[in-house]
C-alpha cells in the first residue's frame, strides 16, 4: 500500500514541525479541537535565571527553561540541555516529542526537557558545576522522582546527573537517586545507560532491514555526528558486521567506502577531539556526508539537518534519526517521494529513555540489575515497539513517523480521556 503523509507544513522550527506532526495525528485520528489544543500545549514551563560568578569573579547571567508537555501517563521525563542557542519553544519542542517518544514504547512517563542558553566549551568544569547547581535549585519545585525526572543530553553528561542529583538531595536532606538518570554508576546509574541510544538505533535499523528482507551484517552506514550517540552507535554497527563508510562530526568528516576502522577512528577522535585528519579515510563535509552512497543514513547531530535543500541529496535507502527532529517536514516530504523509509527519531532513539526507564526503576528499589539483563529487556523493547508501529503503517497506509506518532498522540489522549477533567 502506498504510503500516504499526515503533516502539513514547511516552516523549519523545530517546534513548528513538532505542531505540524501533532496536528496531522489529531487529524487522523478524528480527534476535535478541544483534544488537540490540551495535546499541543505544555502543562507548566519555567523560565529562570541563571547567574555565574565565574573564575575570575565576574558576573554573567544566562537564561534557563524547563517544559513539562504532558503528564497524564506518569511523570515527565526528559533531558537537560546546555547549548548557546536553546530558546524556550526548542525545549516546548523537544519536550513533545518526549511525550510521544515515552507513549511509543509504552512507558509510564510524560514528556519534559529543559536547557540553559550557556556554551559548556566557554566555561571550567568549576563554572559548569555552579550554573547546574543554581539551575537545579531555581526549578527545584517542579522536579523530583514522582515529578520529572532530568537525565543527560546535548552539553550535558553523567558527571552533570551527579551535580543535580545532590543539588535536590542536599536540599531534601537525604539522597534520591531516582530524581534524574544518566547518573555514574557510583551513586546509582543503570549498566549500559550510555550506550542506551545508539544501541537502540542498531536495534530498530536491524528490524527495519529485516522487514526488507535483508541483513544487517554488510550493510554500508554512513552516520553524521560521532558524539555521545554517533560515536557508540558506529561501534556497534561494525561490531554487529555493518561496514560504516562515512561519520562526521561539527568539524568535518572522513569517509572510506571499503569502511573505516572505528576502533582507530575512536583513538583518533580520543587523541585529537575531532575525526578530522584520521589517515584511515578521505575527507568529506557534513553536507557531503548527508548525500553518501550507503545503505543507511544515522543523522545524530542537531535537529533540522534534513531539510528542503538536503533531503534531495540523500542516496541511502534507509534514513533512521539518531538525533532529535534531524528531518524538516519538507524533508521528510521529499524523502518519501524519493523513496526512502525514515525510522524516525521518537522511535528510532528511544533506548536512552527506554534504559533510563530501567535505571529509575532500579533507583526506587534499590536493586540493580546486570548489563545482560538491561541489553535483553532493551532490545525486546525497541524491537517490540518497531514492529507495532510497521503493523499500524502497513495497515493504515502510513509512514512510520505518522504511524509512530499516531500510536503515541493516541496513547496520551486516551489517557487524558481516561482520567478525565479536573474539576
Amino acid at each position: 500500500m502506498t504510503t500516504q503523509s499526515i503533516t502539513a507544513t514547511t516552516h523549519q522550527s523545530p517546534l513548528a514541525t513538532a505542531h505540524a506532526q501533532l496536528a496531522g495525528a489529531v487529524e487522523h485520528l478524528g480527534y476535535d479541537d478541544g483534544i488537540h489544543a490540551m495535546l499541543a500545549t505544555p502543562r507548566r514551563e519555567i523560565h529562570v535565571s541563571v547567574p555565574l560568578r565565574r573564575d575570575d569573579g565576574t558576573t554573567v547571567l544566562f537564561h534557563g527553561f524547563r517544559v513539562q508537555h504532558n503528564v497524564s501517563r506518569g511523570p515527565g521525563k526528559g533531558g537537560l540541555r546546555f547549548h548557546p542557542s536553546v530558546d524556550i519553544d526548542e525545549v516546548r519542542a523537544l519536550a513533545m516529542w518526549m511525550t510521544w517518544k515515552c507513549a511509543i514504547v509504552d512507558l509510564p512517563y510524560g514528556g519534559a526537557k529543559g536547557g540553559v542558553a550557556v556554551d559548556p566549551a566557554q566555561h571550567s568544569t568549576a563554572e559548569l558545576e555552579r550554573v547546574t547547581r543554581r539551575y537545579t535549585s531555581e526549578i527545584m519545585p517542579m522536579i523530583g522522582p514522582d515529578t520529572d525526572i532530568m537525565a543527560p543530553d546535548m552539553g550535558t553528561d553523567e558527571r552533570t546527573m551527579a551535580w543535580v542529583m545532590d543539588t535536590y538531595s542536599v536540599n531534601r536532606g537525604y539522597t534520591i537517586p531516582a530524581v534524574v538518570t544518566g547518573k555514574p554508576i557510583a551513586v546509582g546509574g543503570s549498566l549500559g545507560r550510555g550506550t542506551a541510544t545508539s544501541a537502540g538505533i542498531v536495534h530498530v535499523t536491524e528490524a527495519a532491514l529485516q522487514e526488507a528482507g535483508e541483513r544487517l551484517e554488510g550493510t554500508t552506514v554512513a552516520i553524521q555526528g560521532f558524539g555521545k550517540v554517533g560515536g557508540h552507535a558506529a561501534q556497534i554497527f561494525a561490531r554487529r558486521g555493518a561496514r560504516v563508510v562515512a561519520v562526521s562530526d561539527q568539524h568535518g568528516g572522513v569517509r572510506a567506502d571499503d569502511g573505516l576502522d572505528v576502533t582507530r577512528l575512536l583513538e583518533h577522535v580520543g587523541a585529537t577531539g575531532s575525526v578530522v585528519g584520521f589517515d584511515g579515510g578521505d575527507p568529506v563535509s557534513n553536507a557531503e556526508l548527508l548525500g553518501t552512497d550507503a545503505d543507511v543514513l544515522v543523522p545524530a547531530a542537531i535537529q533540522g539537518v534534513l531539510d528542503a535543500d538536503t533531503a534531495p541529496d540523500v542516496r541511502a535507502r534507509f534514513v533512521v534519526e539518531g538525533a532529535n527532529g534531524p528531518t524538516t517536514t519538507e524533508g521528510d516530504r521529499i524523502l518519501a517521494k524519493n523513496g526512502v523509509t525514515v525510522v524516525p527519531d521518537v522511535l528510532a532513539n528511544a533506548g536512552g529513555v527506554v534504559v533510563s526507564y530501567f535505571e529509575w526503576v532500579q533507583a526506587n528499589q534499590a536493586y540493580w540489575w546486570t548489563a545482560e539483563e538491561i541489553a535483553q529487556k532493551l532490545e525486546h523493547r525497541m524491537v517490540a515497539a518497531y514492529e507495532d508501529v510497521a503493523q499500524h503503517a502497513r495497515r493504515e497506509g502510513l509512514s512510520l513517523r505518522d504511524a509512530a506518532l499516531t500510536i503515541g498522540v493516541k496513547r496520551v489522549a486516551e489517557a487524558h480521556q481516561i482520567r478525565g477533567l479536573y474539576p
